[in-house]
């Protein structure tokens, strides 16, 4: 074998293992990507409405009974609810504040509302081992959504 064969094949070998070496770093990227993103979505509260109700003595409104589960570590985004909130916890430690508010860990029998023009700014399981969920009843425009996201 010539020095420039040598040399051509040292250069082929270098660039097979860049190449490999590439390879790998691009796939533990997309494999952490992923792994961040399903865990965020498994830390989204699980919503559940329980009954909605026009208010026939109060026309143009309804009441809409929901239960939000955080599983540990879970939070809500942002957010509003062009509502008055009345929110009861059930299970677990929650920790809410609104928007010039102060921020309050409630435990279950506790309560906390939220009105109308209120931004939602923290709604968030305290525990990261346990769940944690609340009974809210929601008394709203009719038609209106029950979540309305706040950048």
């Amino acid at each position: 074998m010539s020095i420039r064969e040598k040399r051509i094949t040292t250069m082929t070998n270098k660039s097979v293992r860049i190449l490999a070496m590439s390879l790998a770093v691009g796939l533990l990227s997309a494999l952490a990507l992923w792994l961040a993103s399903s865990m965020v979505k498994a830390q989204q509260p699980d919503v559940v409405t329980l009954m909605s109700k026009a208010l026939a003595d109060i026309p143009g409104k309804e009441v809409v009974m929901i239960t939000v589960e955080f599983p540990p570590r879970g939070a809500d985004p942002v957010h509003k609810h062009d509502a008055h909130g009345f929110i009861y916890v059930l299970e677990g430690s929650v920790v809410m504040q609104v928007k010039g508010g102060r921020e309050v860990t409630l435990t279950p029998g506790q309560t906390f509302y939220e009105g109308p023009d209120d931004v939602h700014v923290v709604g968030r399981n305290a525990s990261t081992t346990k769940s944690a969920k609340i009974l809210a009843l929601l008394v709203k425009d009719k038609g209106a959504p029950i979540f309305v996201p706040v950048k």
